[in-house]
């Protein structure tokens, strides 16, 4: 269970999660994190959350952000906000870390997925992109199809890969989803980099299109 001040460090990604406001915190309501992408940061893959709003403030930094077919680049102060059912994607467009404060409403697993997805990472368990590889791919998106989903055909491809889910189960990988917690290590913040739990004064704006 993810608590206020943890701190997750994908090693292939970029991208550093400190929590500010848990599940149990919100009554599942809300999940906020603080993210500081590493200049060649970015998400793993473009995805949708079918249920969920994600909303992004960047406080430091510039970010590039796909949201359906646009592509926007925004900076301190700017937010996005990225409805259920949207396609978005994003990453650091600028020499030094960015810093951008994320809301996700309802919070329902995002947490755990989170957590997965540093855990696969640090096991060697993804592409160097971070994307899980075929096996753990279908699994992870079967344990978290409510909150992220393929962009296009997601049913296709919960067909398609409902095979190596299958074959994956036999191989035991459905361990880590069965067993309590997470199997990876979590630690305290250490301010290293900058916007590390800080909240910005910065008011929102319209983010630029491009």
């Amino acid at each position: 269970m993810a608590f206020p001040g943890q701190v997750l460090d994908n090693p292939l990604s970029g991208e550093r999660f400190i929590f500010s406001q848990t599940t149990a915190d919100t009554g599942g309501e809300l999940l906020a994190v603080e993210f500081v992408v590493a200049p060649d940061g970015h998400v793993p893959g473009g995805h949708v959350h079918p249920v969920q709003e994600e909303r992004f403030e960047v406080v430091s930094g510039r970010m590039r952000f796909k949201k359906g077919r646009k592509t926007i680049l925004a900076g301190p102060g700017d937010t996005l906000v990225v409805p259920p059912g949207t396609y978005h994607r994003f990453a650091n467009a600028g020499d030094g870390p960015a810093v951008i404060r994320v809301e996700v409403r309802p919070a329902l697993k995002m947490e755990q997925l989170w957590e997965t997805t540093v855990a696969l990472a640090e096991e060697g368990r993804t592409f160097r992109s971070g994307l899980p590889r075929p096996l753990e791919l279908a699994l992870f998106m079967r344990e978290f199809e409510h909150e992220v989903q393929a962009p296009f055909a997601p049913g296709a491809v919960r067909a398609a890969t409902a095979p190596l889910a299958w074959l994956a189960t036999r191989r035991g990988l459905t361990r880590r989803y069965r067993a309590p917690g997470n199997q990876h290590q979590t630690r305290k913040p250490a301010p290293t980099r900058p916007g590390e739990g800080r909240a910005s004064a910065a008011r929102p704006s319209t983010p630029r299109k491009r």
